[in-house]
């Protein structure tokens, strides 16, 4: 038989504890602890920041701990993540706000993270104090790094792209942070970078890069790349960039550095993917005593039956490369492009060579070699090296980074607009799945824990 409720009177007074309300293996109890430490830390920062006159603002600690439980959970809107913590016990209690407290409005708190928080940089030092936590509780170990990049789509229509010189900056709905931004970039950007601007911009997000790299669909997005620990696969630095495989690549000597600069930690090797193959970075790693576990960048295979690189010689000792034929290809030495010089066979040794029709259709073989190519050939020996192939199983871990940041934390598109939009996103996302994997990791349920609690 069914029953039914047959009171139908309140109780008038309630006794009402939200500690006793949060489980013990809750992940923001479990996270608590961390985010405490690093945010007593943090407060001497950040007070420059706030006004002792005026108004009241908005408690910082208050935002960051709201932050982190948005990007604990996909809660992507920062007006949906006021009505959440408004409403759940969890959140309330790990934001320090009792069952009574008012909880920010969206508007002010929009207001006050791309205010005072963007301009205090306090997201990075936030990221940073995390990673040291991890190291001293033994989770990085500092043996070998490994880096890649994932695409996230920007909040730009991929339908609205213009040309450079069909955009009006001056239009008053031009005049927005992330075209401030871009425009300040162009006034800064080096000289002798020789970077031409892209054949398609988004007007309202122009720092983001017209790419079709995630999902074969071409969008505007930005990259997002990580650099992360080979043991427990803590992300040690986080660089944002567009989404272009040239500033992805040339993320990863700033984030090294940045690295053994603020932690002291440097790498004996790097693993990466093909992308970083390139000759300028295996060369600087070598210089900077760090093995490179990347496969290196090569396009030499043919398939239409002529000769290709891989069937000239090449002599170190007389700079020069022998053919098949065993004539020689000499260069002048001149370096072209920034990165190559031109080795060309004579062209009266090419007109009546017998093998002319299988090596080339023009007047003569030219080779293009590579200034850091023998750099190139030290990282060409070492694929197949039980090292090397151990490190291309630590590399997966940053890829599943990434899936575990799209499929659990719900980041697919961005919210910011902007590079520096895109460095706050990226730097909270780490934040939080560096507080996570320690959670997980360190984690133990205290004495009087009861199985039945439910996280």
């Amino acid at each position: 038989m069914m029953g039914r409720q047959a009171s139908d009177q309140s109780q008038l007074f309630y006794l009402f504890n939200l500690e006793e309300r949060i489980p013990a293996n809750h992940l923001l109890r479990r996270i608590n602890p961390v985010v405490t430490q690093v945010l007593a830390e943090l407060r001497e920062k950040l007070a420059p920041f706030y006004s002792e006159i005026g108004r009241p603002s908005i408690d910082p600690e208050l935002m960051i701990r709201m932050l982190i439980v948005g990007y604990c959970y996909g809660i992507r809107s920062e007006r949906r993540l006021c009505e959440e913590v408004e409403m759940h016990l969890a959140y309330r209690w790990f934001c320090r706000l009792d069952i009574d407290d008012q909880v920010p409005d969206h508007s002010t708190f929009s207001v006050n993270r791309h205010g005072r928080f963007r301009s205090s940089n306090i997201f990075r030092q936030l990221f940073e104090a995390v990673v040291r936590v991890c190291m001293d509780a033994g989770l990085v170990q500092g043996e070998g790094f490994a880096i890649d990049a994932s695409v996230m789509e920007a909040n730009a229509s991929r339908y609205h792209g213009k040309a450079p010189d069909e955009i009006d900056w001056s239009a008053p709905e031009r005049q927005t942070r992330a075209v401030i931004e871009f425009l300040g970039a162009l006034d800064d950007d080096d000289p002798n970078a020789d970077r031409k601007l892209p054949k398609v911009i988004s007007p309202v997000d122009p720092c983001s890069a017209w790419t079709a790299k995630a999902n074969k669909r071409v969008q505007f997005g930005y990259g997002l790349n990580y650099l992360i620990d080979g043991s427990d696969a803590i992300i040690v630095d986080v660089e944002a960039t567009p989404a272009r495989t040239y500033d992805e690549v040339a993320a990863t000597q700033p984030m090294l550095e940045r690295t053994e600069k603020i932690f002291g930690l440097k790498p004996a090797w790097l693993a990466g993917d093909t992308a970083y193959g390139i000759g300028r970075l295996l060369a600087w790693l070598w210089d900077k005593g760090i093995t490179p576990h990347i496969p290196v960048w090569d396009r030499y295979e043919r398939t239409d039956g002529m000769f290709s690189r891989l069937d000239f010689t090449y002599d170190a000792e007389r700079d020069v490369y022998v053919c098949p034929n065993h004539r020689l290809l000499r260069t002048t030495g001149t370096v072209h492009d920034g990165r190559v010089r031109n080795y060309l066979s004579q062209t009266s040794e090419c007109r009546g060579c017998e093998l002319k029709e299988r090596c080339t259709r023009a007047a003569f073989r030219k080779i293009a070699r590579d200034i850091n190519e023998e750099a190139r050939d030290h990282a060409r020996a070492l694929v197949g090296t039980p090292e090397f192939e151990r490190s291309r199983d630590e590399r997966k871990k940053v890829e599943m980074r990434f899936a575990h940041l799209k499929v659990h934390h719900h980041f697919e598109r961005m919210r910011l607009r902007g590079l520096t939009g895109a460095r706050d996103e990226f730097q909270l996302a780490a934040t939080v799945q560096n507080l996570k994997t320690m959670a997980n990791h360190l984690w133990r349920p205290p004495p009087n824990y009861s199985a039945h609690c439910v996280a």
